[in-house]
């Protein structure tokens, strides 16, 4: 089990914006905006891949963009305030050890199998790591 390729590259760009937080350009309260380009290149992600991946960043509130000669990306939130678990969420949606734990999955074993709840505290163990994990 493994996060996807597209947010260990959300994991990157949301930690360098974070890194960028407090570079004191005007109009931007929290952080100083960085442009696609810069943030590719730094990362290491196709300027393409770079943009889908920070649409859904802007689209999960974690990003925000800024249009014109000085805009780009930023933090919409401080980093401390940014989990692991926030981006892994937004990028692929609720973390389940299992598919049996999924509101509308139909096991063919049904309540027998007895994994169900093993698999749910695995769940929960991965998720309150992942929220530790800050950004700040």
């Amino acid at each position: 089990m493994h996060i996807t390729l597209e947010t260990d590259y959300a994991i990157r760009i949301v930690d360098l914006l974070a890194k960028n937080v407090g570079c004191g350009v005007p109009d931007a309260p929290n952080n100083a905006p960085l442009d696609a380009k810069s943030i590719s290149e730094s990362t290491g992600v196709s300027h393409r891949y770079a943009l889908k991946i920070l649409r859904k960043l802007v689209s999960g509130e974690i990003v925000k963009s800024r249009r014109g000669a000085h805009g780009g990306y930023g933090l919409s939130k401080k980093p401390q305030n940014i989990s692991l678990y926030d981006i892994v969420e937004i990028m692929e949606g609720s973390y389940r050890f299992s598919r049996c734990l999924e509101e509308n999955y139909n096991c063919s074993a049904g309540c027998k199998c007895g994994y169900q709840k093993v698999f749910g505290d695995i769940s929960e163990l991965v998720i309150k790591e992942l929220k530790k994990h800050k950004f700040g």
